[in-house]
């Protein structure tokens, strides 16, 4: 069965009704990149950006060009530390939360 929707619209949907899944999918971006997935984390973050910032805006916010920025949470991108810090403080002001860190545990 074919999609009949593009996911990234569905995406931007999602988000703007439920602030809840935007939440969540802040928290699974970050959780991924803690976690050394930092292909699929960079994914989820520009489904994200997408969806609440925007590009444009964003690239405006961390004075980075938006072809910049497109290419940094592409699949073969390689953001620095500094320009994701960046990326999710503007997501998180977007969204108006905060992270909180919890208890590491041993494995």
């Amino acid at each position: 069965m074919a999609l009949t929707r593009h996911f990234r619209e569905t995406v931007v949907d999602r988000v703007t009704r439920d602030p809840e899944f935007a939440k969540a999918l802040l928290d699974e971006a970050a959780t991924l990149f803690l976690n050394g997935e930092p292909d699929a984390a960079k994914l989820v973050l520009r489904d994200l950006v997408n969806a609440t910032v925007g590009f444009e805006a964003l690239s405006q916010q961390i004075n980075k060009p938006a072809k910049s920025v497109h290419r940094m949470l592409s699949a073969s991108g390689n953001p620095t530390m500094n320009n994701l810090a960046a990326i999710f403080a503007s997501v998180r002001q977007a969204l108006n939360v905060q992270f909180r860190i919890g208890m590491v545990s041993a494995t």
